[in-house]
C-alpha cells in the first residue's frame, strides 16, 4: 500500500497511489488474504471521490458566513458539484425540465446535502485547524483572515488530497454520502416525472401547479442509503410531501378515522390525503393554520381526543410533535407508519417482569400523543403530540463554534431554545395550552373509545385487514443511533475503518443483554457504516421482523402487532376505560409547574366531624382498597406474583411524570407496602398484608444489581425519601409488622449497601433529612432498634459525626455557599438538629447533642407564622415549629404563635403526609407529646375532624397538579391512609416522616 501524502502535498492527479482506500475498509470487508498482496475490490465511491480531488479549485473569496455547517461544506464543492450535475440532467430527463430549472431543483437538494457533509467532517477539520495553527502554518494578519487561508489550502488538489489521504474513512463517508444522495435525488426524480399526473389530480385539486422549482430532503432521519423524506415545491407555490418509504399504513389508518368519522357525528376528523406506490409514496402539504376563534380550541382538543383512542386501539406509537400539524381546530397526522407497534422482548437481566411499566407502556401514553418529558444535559423537552413547547430549552443543545470563522475556535455545545413544532393550536400569536382542555379531551376520548366498544367486532374485523401491511418497529430511539454516528466521526476513527469499528463495538456491547438488539446488531452496523440510521420493520399480523438491507428475521417478537392489539380490543370496557383516562389526566397534569412544596390548591373551609379512632380506621381502610384497586399485575400471573403501581411523580422537584412505582419510600412501592402491612396489624385483614409483600418481590434483584454495580451504588442517596436509609428503614419496618424473616434479611443488605456508600469515591453527600445524612443518620437509628443491626448502629455514628462536623465548620462563621445550610425540616437545619438530638438523647452533653442543639436553634430562629414557607412539615412552619419545641428549656421564646398560625388557618387544598394538612398533623402529634402544655393536642383534636371530614366529602385530595390521585407515601393516597392510621392509634402507629421504630 502506497504511504500517504505528506501534509500539504500537492497530487494534481489525485489522491496518491491505487490502493489509499484500503484502509477505509471495515473488518468485514477487508479480504483474509491482504497479507499477502492481494487487495479487495475497488469501491465505487473511491472512483467517486478520486474524481472530486481532480475538480477541486480555492473559493473565489471569503466564505462569507459565520455558520460552521456552511464554511466546512466549502472544501467539498467538488463532491456536491458531482451530486448537482446528476440531478440536474434528471431533472431534465423526468420533468423535461430546462436548463436554468434544472440546475435550481439540483441546487436546492444539494444545499441540504452540502450541511450534511459539513457534520461528518466536522472535527476532523477542527482537529486540523487546530494542528495548523499551532505549527504556525496559516497566513493572514489575524485569526479570521487564518482561517480563511485553513479553507483556502483544503480547497486545492493538494490540499483535499492530502485531507483524504490522512483520512481514508472521512473520504469513504463523504463519498457514500454524496453518491447514496445522487442515487436517492435521481430517484425521487423519476418517480416524480412518472406519477406527477396522478398527484396533480389525487393531490393537487387537479389544477397543473407548474414546473418543479425545489426539491427539499433532509425532513427526518437518512434511511436505506440516504433517502429522507423531501418537499416538492411547485411554480405556483402549492407543495407536496415525498416519502421513500410504503405509506400503505397511513392509508388504512385513514380509514379507521373514517369509520369513526361515519359514527361520531359532527367530529370530522380531517386526515392527511396520500398516493401510495410500491415502496414509497406521496402526501398533501398539509399547511398549519390558526384558530379562527379562541373557544375553537376546545374543537381541537377534542377531536385529539378522539384520535388518542382511535391510535390506542391500534396500538400506535412514535406520534410525537412533528407529526402532528394543528391545522386550525383539526389535529392531523401526517406520518402514521408506527400503528400495531409489538410489544417488544424484555431485556435479560429483567428476571422479574414490573407490571406496572406494562401497564403504562401499553396505555394510552404510548401513543406518544400524551405529554411525556425527554431529558437532556441542557434541560427537558416534552416533544409529544400535545407537547412541542416553543422557548423550552433543548435537551440536547445545539453544536456552534467559538469564536466563529476564526482560526482560533472552539467547539461548543450551547443551549438553545426549541423552536416549537406546528402541532398545537393557535391563536392571536399564543400556543394554546393542552392542559387547560383536559375535559375537551377527555371528553373525545370517551367518544372515540366508546365507538369503538360499541362495535367491538366490526372494529376488529377493520384492524385485522392490515395484517400484511408494512409498519415501521422502533427498537432504540433514534436519537441513539444519531448520537453514535456523530461520535464515529472523531478525527481518531477516520484514519482507519478498524479503529471505527472498534468505536462502534458499543453497540454490541449495549446489544449483550437483550435477546432483539443481539440479532439486529450486526444489520445495524451495516446500515451504520453507510451513514444512516437503521430501520426495522415488521408485518402486523408476524412475529417476524425485516432491515433496511433485506435481511428477515423470523420469530423475532414474542407477539406480533396485531395480537397485542386484538387483545387490547378484547379487554376495553368501563374499567380500562377509568385506567386510560387517569393516564390522561395524569400526563396533562404533569405539565403544570411543580410549585414547590406548598399547597398547589388554594385552602377551603370544612366542617367538622367526629373523628373516632374506628371512623378513622375505617377511612384509611377505605383508600387501602382503592390503592389495590388501581394496583397492576402481569397478564397470566396468579394471587402470588408481583404487583406495583402507576403513579405521578415528582422528579428532582422539578417536574411531574407518569412513571412505574421504584422502591423508594416516599413515592414508590415499599412507602406504598408500609401502609398496607401497618393496617394488617392493625385490621387483622390479611389482603393488605398479602399485597405488601407481593409489592416487593423485586427488591432482592434490586439489591444484588447494587452490589455488583458501583457505578451505580454510588449514585444512590443515602436519605429518606429515595434513597437507602428510607428503604432500610421500610423493609426492617414491614419485617417486624409481617413478621417476616426474609425481609429483615434484605433489610440487613440495605444497610450494608448504605453503609459502602460512604467509602465510594464521588461528591458529597448532602446534609439534609429527605435526601442525605440527617436521613440516614434517623433512619439506621431506627434500624438498629427494629432488628438490632450492628452495622445500623455503626454507620449511624459515621453519620452522626459527618453532621457534627458540618454544624461545627458552619456555626458562626461565614461559609461557602455551598455549605450554607437552608431552612426547614426535609432539606435543612431542622431535620439536621433532629436527627442529631434523637441520636444524643442519652448523651446531652456530648458533640453530637451540642450540634444538634445549634441546629435546632438556626432552624427556630426562621418560624415566621403565616410566613412564605408556608405550613408543611418538610419546609414550612410545622417541621420548625418541631424543632424549636425539641430544645425545651433551651428555647429562645415559646411557640404559642406558630401554633396559634398553625390551629387557625383554613384548611389547605390537599391531605398529603408532604406539605398538606396530614404532615402538618403528624408534626402536631409530635408537638403534644413534647409541650402537652402548649395547646398542641386541642388543636390536634380539631383538625383531625376537619381532615376526616374532608376525605369523606372531597376525597383523598393528593399533593399533586389538579390533585390527580397517586398511590405513593409523601404525595399520596398511601400517605394520607397512614397519616389517618397515626391520627387515630399515635401509640401503635410511629411517625414514617421522622423515621420512628415501633413504639
Amino acid at each position: 500500500m502506497t504511504q500517504p501524502a505528506a501534509r500539504g502535498e500537492s497530487t494534481a492527479a489525485g489522491l496518491p497511489g491505487t490502493d489509499w482506500w484500503t484502509r477505509a475498509l471495515a473488518r468485514e470487508e477487508r479480504p483474509e488474504t491482504a497479507a499477502h498482496g492481494d487487495t479487495a475490490a475497488r469501491p465505487a465511491w473511491c472512483d467517486f471521490v478520486e474524481r472530486a480531488v481532480t475538480m477541486t479549485m480555492p473559493p473565489a473569496g471569503p466564505t462569507g458566513t459565520d455558520a460552521w455547517h456552511e464554511a466546512f461544506a466549502v472544501p467539498f464543492r467538488p463532491l456536491l458539484a458531482l451530486v448537482r450535475d446528476r440531478l440536474a440532467e434528471a431533472a431534465r430527463r423526468h420533468l423535461s425540465a430546462d436548463a436554468d430549472s434544472a440546475r435550481a431543483v439540483a441546487e436546492t437538494f444539494t444545499g441540504v446535502l452540502a450541511g450534511r457533509l459539513a457534520r461528518i467532517a466536522l472535527y476532523t477539520l477542527m482537529a486540523e485547524l487546530g494542528t495548523a495553527r499551532a505549527g504556525g502554518l496559516l497566513a493572514g494578519a489575524d485569526d479570521r483572515e487564518r482561517f480563511a487561508d485553513f479553507l483556502r489550502r483544503q480547497c486545492t488538489p493538494g490540499g483535499l488530497a492530502a485531507l483524504f489521504t490522512r483520512y481514508p474513512v472521512l473520504a469513504r463517508q463523504l463519498g457514500m454520502a454524496a453518491m447514496s444522495a445522487a442515487d436517492a435525488g435521481a430517484e425521487l426524480l423519476a418517480r416524480l416525472g412518472a406519477d406527477r399526473a396522478e398527484l396533480v389530480a389525487s393531490l393537487l385539486g387537479g389544477a397543473d401547479p407548474g414546473p418543479v422549482m425545489a426539491i427539499e430532503p433532509g425532513l427526518g432521519d437518512p434511511h436505506e442509503r440516504g433517502r429522507s423524506v423531501g418537499l416538492v415545491r411547485f411554480a405556483d407555490g402549492r407543495t407536496i410531501v415525498y416519502k421513500p418509504r410504503p405509506l400503505a399504513a397511513h392509508a388504512r389508518f385513514n380509514e379507521v378515522v373514517a369509520w369513526l368519522n361515519r359514527r361520531l357525528p359532527g367530529c370530522d376528523l380531517r386526515t392527511a390525503r396520500v398516493v401510495t406506490r410500491q415502496g414509497y409514496g406521496w402526501m398533501e402539504f398539509v399547511q398549519a393554520g390558526p384558530l379562527d376563534r379562541p373557544e375553537d380550541a376546545r374543537r381541537f382538543y377534542r377531536r385529539a381526543g378522539v384520535l388518542l383512542a382511535a391510535l390506542h386501539a391500534v396500538h400506535a406509537t412514535d406520534m410525537h410533535c412533528e407529526n402532528v400539524i394543528a391545522c386550525a381546530d383539526q389535529p392531523v397526522l401526517i406520518d402514521v407508519e408506527t400503528v400495531f407497534h409489538p410489544d417488544l422482548p424484555l431485556p435479560d437481566t429483567i428476571t422479574i417482569a414490573d407490571p406496572a411499566a406494562h401497564a403504562l407502556a401499553t396505555s394510552v401514553q404510548r401513543t406518544g400523543l400524551l405529554p411525556y418529558v425527554t431529558v437532556g444535559e441542557n434541560g427537558l423537552l416534552d416533544q409529544s403530540g400535545l407537547g412541542g413547547d416553543p422557548g423550552a430549552t433543548c435537551p440536547e443543545g445545539a453544536l456552534d463554534w467559538e469564536p466563529p470563522a476564526s482560526a482560533a475556535a472552539r467547539l461548543v455545545r450551547r443551549p438553545v431554545p426549541y423552536a416549537g413544532a406546528a402541532n398545537r393550536p393557535r391563536f392571536d400569536g399564543r400556543v394554546l395550552e393542552p392542559a387547560d382542555h383536559q375535559a375537551d379531551v377527555l371528553e373525545g376520548f370517551r367518544l372515540g373509545y366508546d365507538a369503538v366498544v360499541r362495535r367491538r367486532a366490526e372494529f376488529a374485523r377493520l384492524v385485522e385487514s392490515f395484517s400484511e401491511v408494512e409498519t415501521r418497529v422502533v427498537v432504540r430511539p433514534s436519537c441513539g443511533y444519531a448520537n453514535l454516528l456523530a461520535e464515529s466521526t472523531h478525527p481518531d476513527l477516520q484514519r482507519d475503518a478498524l479503529d471505527r469499528d472498534a468505536a462502534l463495538d458499543v453497540l454490541d456491547e449495549a446489544s449483550a443483554g437483550h435477546p432483539l438488539w443481539r440479532r439486529l446488531a450486526p444489520y445495524e452496523r451495516a446500515e451504520m457504516w453507510a451513514g444512516d440510521i437503521p430501520l426495522i420493520t415488521g408485518r402486523p399480523a408476524s412475529r417476524d421482523l425485516w432491515t433496511c438491507g433485506g435481511a428477515h428475521l423470523p420469530d423475532a417478537l414474542e407477539r406480533s402487532g396485531l395480537e397485542c392489539a386484538l387483545e387490547k380490543i378484547a379487554a376495553m370496557g368501563e374499567i380500562d376505560r377509568g385506567e386510560q383516562e387517569w393516564v390522561i389526566r395524569a400526563s396533562l397534569a404533569a405539565r403544570r409547574p411543580a410549585g414547590g412544596h406548598h399547597s398547589t390548591r388554594p385552602a377551603v373551609a370544612r366542617t367538622p366531624a367526629g373523628a373516632e379512632p374506628g371512623r378513622l380506621l375505617a377511612a384509611a381502610a377505605g383508600l387501602a382498597d382503592e390503592i389495590l384497586a388501581r394496583s397492576k399485575v402481569m397478564r397470566g400471573e396468579d394471587d402470588r406474583g408481583r404487583i406495583n403501581w402507576l403513579g405521578l411523580q415528582l422528579v428532582d422537584d422539578q417536574r411531574w411524570m407518569v412513571l412505574p412505582m421504584g422502591a423508594s419510600l416516599a413515592d414508590g412501592y415499599l412507602g406504598v407496602a408500609l401502609f398496607l402491612a401497618q393496617l394488617t396489624r392493625l385490621t387483622g385483614i390479611a389482603r393488605y398484608g398479602q399485597a405488601a409483600r407481593r409489592a416487593v418481590t423485586p427488591i432482592p434483584q434490586l439489591l444484588a444489581t447494587l452490589a455488583d454495580r458501583p457505578d451505580l451504588l454510588s449514585a444512590v442517596a443515602c436519605g429518606s425519601s429515595a434513597g437507602l436509609g428510607g428503604m432500610s428503614y421500610a423493609l426492617a419496618r414491614l419485617a417486624t409488622l409481617l413478621d417476616d424473616g426474609e425481609l429483615r434479611d434484605w433489610a440487613e443488605t440495605s444497610v450494608e449497601l448504605a453503609n459502602r456508600t460512604t467509602g465510594l469515591d464521588g461528591p458529597p453527600e448532602p446534609p439534609g433529612w429527605a435526601d442525605g445524612t440527617a436521613g440516614c443518620l434517623a433512619a439506621m437509628g431506627a434500624v438498629h432498634r427494629e432488628i438490632g443491626s450492628g452495622t445500623a448502629a455503626r454507620l449511624a455514628v459515621t453519620c452522626a459525626d459527618r453532621l457534627a462536623d458540618l454544624v461545627e465548620r458552619t456555626t458562626g462563621h461565614s461559609v461557602p455557599d455551598e455549605e450554607e445550610i437552608p431552612a426547614g425540616f426535609a432539606a435543612g437545619a431542622a431535620g439536621i438538629g433532629w436527627a442529631l438530638t434523637r441520636f444524643a438523647m442519652h448523651a446531652p452533653d456530648s458533640r453530637h447533642s451540642l450540634a444538634g442543639r445549634r441546629a435546632l436553634r438556626r432552624a427556630g430562629e426562621q418560624i415566621v407564622p403565616g410566613g412564605p414557607q408556608g405550613h408543611g412539615w418538610c419546609r414550612g412552619t410545622a417541621g420548625l415549629l418541631m424543632a424549636r419545641a425539641c430544645l425545651a428549656n433551651d428555647t429562645a421564646g415559646d411557640t404559642g404563635a406558630a401554633l396559634l398560625s398553625l390551629a387557625e388557618r383554613p384548611m389547605l387544598g390537599d391531605l398529603s403526609l408532604c406539605h398538606g394538612e396530614l404532615g402538618i398533623a403528624d408534626a402536631l402529634l409530635v408537638l403534644a407529646a413534647i409541650e402537652p402544655g402548649q395547646g398542641a393536642a386541642p388543636t390536634l383534636h380539631r383538625r383531625a375532624d376537619l381532615v376526616l371530614d374532608a376525605v369523606h366529602r372531597h376525597g383523598p385530595t393528593c399533593a399533586t397538579p389538579g390533585g390527580i390521585a397517586t398511590p405513593g407515601l409523601l404525595h399520596g393516597l398511601a400517605g394520607i391512609g397512614y397519616g389517618l392510621l397515626r391520627l387515630g392509634f399515635p401509640k401503635k402507629v410511629p411517625s414514617v416522616l421522622l423515621l420512628e421504630p415501633t413504639p
